[in-house]
């Protein structure tokens, strides 16, 4: 499996110094590249480079392989979109190759800038070690809050994939953001609080406009972010551990499109906006593949209002949010627990059902 992992740079004065020139000359190439690209209609990455590649070489100062990646830079933003001439922000990545990037060790790296080779000191997390081996293509190095990053991208190998005794049901929500079919509850209680602390505290800065309040707004920029992604990290490990130690695969519900399908009131539409969604599966994902175990997918459809016992659908098996209490049979349980357990009943239908492997 590919993951991408965040190194963090550590330059001395004149090396950040030499970063930030190199960021922002390519960046302006880009721009240069990208108007005669527009002019000439030319959106292919050979075309281009046959077009602009001495100019650019001798306008900007730039090594030749900082000019094919500025070239190829220009020719995939136009592969997305050929309906406008495209700018480039001031600070935007650059995509680096082996060619002009190479680590040292495993706290140094060797990168390139418009001063020459400069050799830099990098940190990351210890959750995920970086072994040089298995660093794969390019990596891509960005200026975030005046502090630089690469974007690194590596190979790691998966687990031998394990044959599940059962299914565990992952029921997602905004109470509670995330329940299993055993019955293990995490709430959202705490990422509630935050997001309406912070959305509070940012309207109240807005209506200020002052210059102060502004350097605040800019400070707790993205506090609420990294608090709502460690949440979703540390909720995903512990359910991916517990079905590693029970030995059994993942199931949860396919969420997508529920923002524009929704139809509730504004409070409940802006806390829906405001949740992660994706993240929580994603990250599920990509533990359990990395542990070797099955994750599926199943329809949401009537998982909070299905009785997990009898099978009975009906809209007034959902009391209220927490309560579930089946018309025809009488079977009472917490809400999220009943529908995770209905996800699990799905989820085993699909395991039943895959191929086996020889």
């Amino acid at each position: 499996m590919l993951l991408t992992i965040k190194v963090k740079l550590y330059p001395n004065e004149q090396q950040e110094k030499a970063l930030l020139e190199t960021i922002e000359r390519f960046n302006e190439a880009c721009d240069y590249i990208s108007k005669i690209a527009w002019s000439t209609r030319t959106f292919g990455k050979v075309g281009i480079q046959k077009i602009v590649y001495y100019d650019v070489r001798e306008k900007y100062n730039l090594s030749a392989q900082m000019v094919v990646r500025a070239i190829g830079k220009v020719a995939e933003s136009y592969r997305v979109d050929k309906t406008c001439q495209h700018e480039f922000n001031k600070h935007g990545a650059i995509v680096y190759d082996q060619r002009i990037l190479t680590f040292k060790a495993s706290d140094e790296v060797s990168i390139l800038t418009l001063e020459g080779r400069e050799r830099i000191t990098i940190k990351y997390g210890e959750y995920c070690p970086l072994d040089m081996e298995r660093v794969k293509g390019q990596a891509d190095l960005i200026y975030h809050n005046n502090t630089f990053y690469l974007m690194v991208v590596v190979d790691v190998p998966d687990a031998d994939p394990i044959d599940p005794d059962g299914v565990m049901g992952v029921d997602m929500g905004i109470v509670n953001i995330a329940t299993t079919s055993d019955g293990e509850v995490f709430s959202g209680k705490k990422c509630t609080e935050v997001r309406q602390r912070y959305s509070a505290l940012k309207a109240r800065l807005q209506s200020v406009g002052t210059y102060s309040a502004k350097k605040h707004l800019k400070k707790i920029s993205g506090k609420e972010r990294r608090f709502k992604k460690d949440t979703n990290h540390c909720i995903a490990k512990a359910i991916v551990q517990t079905a590693k130690d029970t030995n059994r695969a993942i199931a949860i519900e396919n969420l997508k499109g529920i923002r524009t399908n929704s139809t509730v009131n504004k409070a409940v539409r802006t806390a829906i906006g405001k949740w992660a969604f994706d993240e929580l599966g994603n990250f599920l994902k990509y533990k359990a593949t990395l542990a070797g175990i099955p994750v599926f997918e199943i329809d949401p459809k009537n998982t909070s209002r299905e009785c997990s016992v009898c099978g009975h659908i009906d809209k007034k098996n959902r009391k209220t949010q927490a309560e579930f209490c089946c018309v025809k049979c009488g079977h009472q349980e917490n809400a999220d627990i009943n529908a995770s357990k209905n996800i699990s009943l799905r989820g085993i239908c699909q395991l039943s059902h895959r191929p086996l492997a020889y």
